[in-house]
């Protein structure tokens, strides 16, 4: 329902059909660009350069906004607000359509990084200048780039933000922060090192013992 919307793709140079699509319906994408990247971050990084709007939000393949309106709603929610970003909710899905959990940033603080918890990615929306004034996505990192690059926005340079309490996306169970004990361990890993290479103090038990705390209820 928004109409300013610039609508950038950026496909891997996939062979699955993602061209022939993007060919389709070309009168909506404004830019696309298909090439051989570095993973997930690198082609991130590519749709932040080719973006010339006032903020960025990221939706990635297999993920659909929740509602027709989000977009209008998270504009409206900025033009009122004025900060430089906004949080807010998502929800996952299973094969079949059912919802299985809700991810919401309500309880949410930029201090709760320092034990493992973020807001969740795909409802975030960046003032587009705070890429070129803090740097994009880091491509040192495979799995938790988007946790680096939060702690360095929301605790290291102390971002202006608001909790939009909208529901954004809506994602498919299995991502690839999310699939098993060798993904939890790679996160956890990436973790302590996003917060050493930012200057945070932090407890790395803390940050370990995250999964613990979560299905316990203890923190949101």
């Amino acid at each position: 329902t928004y109409s300013n919307l610039e609508y950038i793709i950026v496909d891997g140079n996939s062979k699955d059909g993602t061209q022939e699509i993007i060919e389709k319906y070309k009168h909506i994408f404004q830019k696309s660009i298909s090439e051989p990247d570095k993973g997930l971050y690198d082609a991130m990084n590519k749709g932040i350069e080719m973006a010339t709007g006032d903020y960025i939000g990221i939706i990635n393949a297999d993920d659909i906004f929740k509602t027709p309106t989000v977009v209008e709603d998270i504009a409206n929610f900025l033009h009122k607000n004025m900060v430089e970003a906004c949080v807010g909710d998502i929800e996952f899905i299973n094969e079949v359509g059912t919802i299985v959990r809700y991810y919401s940033s309500k309880k949410w603080l930029p201090n709760k990084l320092k034990i493992g918890f973020m807001p969740p990615h795909p409802s975030i929306f960046f003032k587009k200048e705070l890429f070129n004034a803090h740097g994009k996505y880091r491509l040192d990192f495979k799995i938790a780039a988007d946790y680096e690059l939060i702690i360095r926005f929301f605790l290291k340079n102390k971002i202006s933000w608001a909790y939009s309490d909208i529901c954004t996306t809506t994602m498919l169970t299995g991502g690839l922060s999310s699939s098993g004990i060798k993904s939890y361990n790679k996160v956890t890993e990436e973790i302590n090192k996003g917060l050493n290479l930012n200057n945070i103090p932090y407890s790395k038990f803390k940050v370990l013992s995250r999964g613990i705390w979560k299905k316990l209820g203890l923190l949101t």
